[in-house]
């Protein structure tokens, strides 16, 4: 009896392979960038699922690049210092104190554990941020943030050398000012501008949601971009899912050929959106 039920399981996994076959031919040489967020980042066994996909991802051909967050993190590290934080609708202000944190936080602690997770399951990840070779260029998002950035220039040149050397970028979403300062950027933000200079085949945004629902809560798993904009307008797109949706379009705006919202909490969610004929998440493409 076991034994034939171990059969079952090497036969299930074999069709697995075998089908997956065409997305593998597909993804090939292609460049993904995933945006790994604070709350997606979860326990050490679901950062351990997610390096491990990030691993298998390269070893067939493909070239991740993973932008993160860590809200949560630059949270907890600001109240042990003792140092308040205020926000403008949903953004934090970041003062000189505050991207001494935020910068030690996420180029520090958050990248890190990331960047060691993948090794640790056989990847080759160097942690970079947007200062680093000028990669993000930033111009003052909105003078009542202080030092939070918008991305104006982006130059990919270190990440395509990173790629010629079957290296994965692990990237802090900070931006260097053309003054020399250090800058706080939006993960979706980051991760959209990396995309787009990149022009890269696909950009997944890992949250804890798992996409964009309709007004009836029901996920919608294919959109295009006028039926954002109509959904944004009509507000049935509200809350924290309207900069993420504002991101994918203006990715695909940027050259990205498609974007995906998904449950970054999720088994295997990065596999199952690239590798099967199900997908996961939401899906918006241009049109």
């Amino acid at each position: 009896m076991k034994t034939r039920k171990m059969n079952r399981d090497w036969i299930t996994t074999a069709r697995t392979l075998n089908e997956a076959l065409p997305y593998l031919q597909r993804y090939d040489g292609a460049v993904v960038v995933i945006k790994l967020g604070g709350h997606a980042m979860g326990s050490d066994a679901g950062m351990e699922s997610f390096a491990r996909d990030v691993v298998l991802m390269r070893q067939v051909g493909v070239n991740p690049v993973i932008v993160h967050g860590g809200g949560p993190m630059i949270n907890q590290m600001l109240d042990r210092l003792q140092i308040k934080s205020d926000f403008v609708n949903g953004k934090r202000v970041t003062d000189e104190a505050t991207i001494e944190v935020v910068e030690m936080v996420l180029s520090g602690r958050v990248n890190k554990r990331i960047v060691q997770a993948i090794n640790r399951e056989g990847g080759r990840a160097v942690g970079l941020s947007g200062k680093d070779a000028n990669l993000i260029i930033c111009d003052p998002a909105d003078p009542t943030l202080g030092l939070v950035g918008e991305p104006s220039e982006v130059d990919p040149a270190i990440l395509h050398t990173l790629f010629a050397d079957d290296a994965i970028p692990v990237i802090a979403p900070l931006g260097a000012g053309r003054n020399g300062e250090t800058y706080n950027i939006n993960g979706d933000t980051a991760a959209g501008a990396v995309a787009a200079a990149l022009k890269a085949d696909r950009l997944l945004l890992l949250t804890d949601v798992e996409g964009v629902k309709d007004a009836e809560g029901r996920l919608l798993t294919e959109l295009s971009s006028t039926t954002i904009h109509a959904m944004i307008r009509d507000g049935v797109i509200a809350g924290g899912m309207i900069p993420k949706t504002e991101t994918a379009l203006a990715a695909i705006e940027g050259g990205v050929r498609a974007v995906v919202i998904i449950d970054g909490r999720a088994p295997n969610a990065v596999l199952l959106e690239l590798f099967t004929e199900h997908g996961a998440g939401s899906l918006i493409r241009a049109g």
